[in-house]
C-alpha cells in the first residue's frame, strides 16, 4: 500500500512539474502549480522555469560519469555508467525541455532515440550535431518518426541530406556556430535546451560559455581508462578555474551535482566557505 501511495504521489508531482514547465505564465504562477509537489523533485527541476532568459534559451548540460572521470570504456561501452534513477532523470529532462542536443559521436556509439518513453511527457526536438556529415540515415533518430529531428552540419559538408530530416548548416570558421544554433532554436520556440552528450559536445558548450547550468552525475564506478568526461582548456592557476555554486542530490546509487554557471566564483576558494562535516545524503 505504501509503495502504491508513493508511486501515486510521485506521478502527481511529475504532472505538476510538467504543467509548470509548459505554462507560459509567471514564475509565481509556476510556484503555485507546485504546491504540494514532492520537495526533492521540485527543488531539482524548478530552475528550468524560474530562471528563463528573455532572449535566448535556458541551456542545461548533463554528463554521467564514473568516479574516475570517464563516460565509457576504451571500447565505447557506456550502457550503463549511471544507474536507473539517472536514466529516468534524463528522460524527465527531455520532457521538460523543448530540444535535446547530442553530438555525432553519441549517435554513432549508442544509436539513442532521445525520446521520453520512460516517463509521461512530450518528446523534444532532437538536434544532432554532425559538422562533417559522417552519420548514415540508418540511425533511429533519423528514421523512427517518434519526434522531429534537426541535423546540424557544417557549411562545407558535402553528403546528401537525409530524406525527411530537416538540416541546418552553421559554421563559425572553426566548427559549428553554437551560439547561432541557440538563436535558431529560440526562434523556433525552444525556451529550454538540454545538452545531453557526449563529453565533447557538453565540453564545447561549456567552453563557449553557453551553459546556464551543468549537471554532473557521478556513479560509484571505476573504469580505469576510456572516453573522458568534461574536458576544457586547462589553467595554470586554480584562481582561473571555474568553481560554481552548486546543489547535491542523491539519485539512486549515484550523486548528481547541479552547478549554477550564472553564479561563478573564483577558483582559488569556494564563494562560501563551509566548515565541519555534514552528511548530506
Amino acid at each position: 500500500m505504501d509503495d502504491a501511495h508513493d508511486r501515486t504521489a510521485a506521478d502527481a508531482s511529475w504532472q505538476r512539474l510538467l504543467q509548470a514547465a509548459r505554462d507560459s505564465g509567471t514564475p509565481e504562477r509556476a510556484a503555485g502549480l507546485l504546491q504540494g509537489c514532492d520537495a526533492a523533485m521540485r527543488d531539482l527541476y524548478s530552475p528550468l522555469w524560474s530562471s528563463l532568459p528573455a532572449q535566448d534559451p535556458l541551456v542545461i548540460g548533463h554528463i554521467g560519469q564514473s568516479l574516475d572521470g570517464f563516460i565509457a570504456t576504451d571500447a565505447g561501452e557506456s550502457r550503463f555508467v549511471t544507474g536507473r534513477d539517472n536514466i529516468l532523470h534524463m528522460h524527465r529532462m527531455r520532457a521538460l525541455c523543448d530540444a535535446v542536443i547530442v553530438g555525432a559521436g553519441t549517435v554513432a556509439a549508442d544509436d539513442p532515440q532521445l525520446t521520453t518513453r520512460e516517463v509521461p511527457g512530450p518528446n523534444p526536438l532532437r538536434v544532432v550535431l554532425d559538422p562533417r556529415r559522417r552519420l548514415s540515415a540508418q540511425h533511429r533518430v533519423f528514421r523512427d518518426g517518434e519526434a522531429g529531428t534537426l541535423l546540424v552540419q557544417g557549411q562545407g559538408a558535402s553528403a546528401a541530406d537525409i530524406e525527411g530530416v530537416e538540416s541546418l548548416r552553421l559554421t563559425d570558421g572553426e566548427g559549428l556556430d553554437l551560439r547561432a544554433l541557440l538563436h535558431a532554436l529560440h526562434a523556433r520556440g525552444c525556451r529550454r535546451v538540454f545538452v545531453e552528450g557526449g563529453g565533447r559536445t557538453v565540453s564545447a558548450f561549456l567552453e563557449a560559455g553557453l551553459l546556464h547550468r551543468l549537471q554532473v552525475t557521478i556513479a560509484p564506478l571505476l573504469i580505469g581508462s576510456g572516453r573522458p568526461s568534461i574536458r576544457v582548456r586547462g589553467s595554470v592557476s586554480l584562481a582561473d578555474c571555474l568553481r560554481a555554486r552548486h546543489r547535491v542530490f542523491r539519485m539512486g546509487s549515484d550523486v548528481l551535482f547541479d552547478l549554477d554557471l550564472a553564479e561563478r566564483g573564483d577558483g582559488a576558494k569556494p564563494g562560501t566557505d563551509l566548515t565541519g562535516m555534514d552528511r548530506i545524503l
